[in-house]
């Protein structure tokens, strides 16, 4: 029998408000869409971070400093982590701190690990010293498992791996994960992994992802260039994965732990090429794309994922098909490039997504 339904429009208000929560890598992409979720549902949200990552950045757009009660440190400062989580006594963590470019990882291997591993271990040392942690969601990725180059979705229970430091640093983060949930977990203190697919929306400026790459074309009026125009990617908007992770947290109150898949369905398995020729047509831009024929670091050619335990256990499923997803993305960077209000535009589509 399914262990928790919750319907996203009622629920999730009723849950959250008032709640302490604390996000680790809010000044990210990732993390600031998360922080103004979880301030638009009535949660007290604090953050634990380094700077922002790029200029601009989504949590100074949306003035998140305003809102959440922010602390700038490393993740991988044991003592930093465990000060800051004794502090602020969250009820509920949810850690995106983290190395997350492939790339990045090829240069700074060693980094990647400390990062992605240790700041993984450290997080939960403290969340388990903490009394008023009642349950943390570790932030993975679809790329922690070991890649068959296979044309099916990756289940939960698939062996992890990796190809590339990056990879292999999110898979240990599950061994991480898991020992900790199977060692110290209990009925006060549930942890779980969630593995989302590519995410794309409004305020992501990442250097070598694939939006950000493409709305840098079109302000300097220069090609695209593309290094894997074929790789198939499970592309989804940023509110889809996020929203499952709250559901997931909630479920935690259920007695639910272990790993979970938050992917796209099937249509929206589409290539690198695709994706950036139907952003391309969102912003109403002609598509100039080119073909980086360098030699270039190994990434997989199919990434696909299988969701059927978060659609069965938590009743979660994705509400944007792949046309809304491009929607939803284009109309916010287009509010950016005109000098719009992009704030109003993601309190919009968080309003719009959870009516729904």
């Amino acid at each position: 029998m399914p262990s928790y339904r919750p319907n996203r429009g009622a629920d999730l208000p009723g849950y959250w408000k008032g709640r302490r929560v604390l996000v680790t890598g809010h000044t990210g992409f990732k993390g600031a869409w998360l922080c103004e979720l979880l301030l638009h549902l009535g949660a007290r949200v604090s953050g634990y971070a380094l700077v922002p990552p790029t200029q601009p950045n989504l949590h100074d757009l949306l003035d998140l400093s305003a809102d959440v009660e922010s602390r700038i440190n490393d993740i991988r400062d044991e003592s930093a982590v465990a000060g800051w989580i004794a502090s602020v006594k969250p009820e509920y963590i949810f850690h995106l701190a983290a190395q997350s470019l492939v790339r990045a990882g090829y240069e700074r291997p060693v980094e990647t690990f400390a990062t992605n591993v240790l700041g993984t271990a450290h997080l939960l040392e403290a969340a388990r010293s903490t009394p008023s942690v009642r349950g943390v969601v570790v932030v993975t990725s679809d790329k922690c498992y070991r890649n068959r180059e296979w044309i099916w979705g990756y289940r939960e229970d698939e062996p992890l791996g990796g190809e590339d430091p990056y990879s292999s640093s999110k898979a240990a983060a599950e061994l991480v994960t898991h020992a900790y949930a199977a060692s110290y977990g209990s009925s006060e203190l549930r942890i779980a992994s969630a593995r989302a697919g590519n995410v794309i929306g409004g305020g992501d400026w990442s250097s070598d992802r694939l939006v950000p790459d493409i709305i840098r074309s079109v302000a300097a009026d220069r090609p695209l260039v593309l290094r894997f125009p074929n790789a198939v990617r499970p592309w989804q908007h940023v509110l889809e994965p996020l929203v499952g992770y709250l559901m997931l947290a909630m479920s935690l109150d259920r007695g639910d732990s272990g790993a979970w898949n938050f992917g796209p369905d099937g249509s929206a398995h589409v290539t690198v090429r695709e994706l950036a020729t139907a952003i391309f047509e969102g912003l109403g831009k002609p598509a100039r794309i080119e073909v980086d024929g360098d030699e270039r670091p190994h990434e997989a050619a199919q990434l696909r994922l299988d969701s059927t335990k978060a659609h069965e256990l938590l009743g979660w499923r994705g509400k944007l098909d792949l046309d809304m997803t491009v929607a939803w993305t284009s109309v916010w960077y287009k509010a950016q490039l005109s000098g719009g209000d992009v704030r109003a535009t993601t309190l919009a589509q968080i309003g719009e997504y959870l009516q729904q």
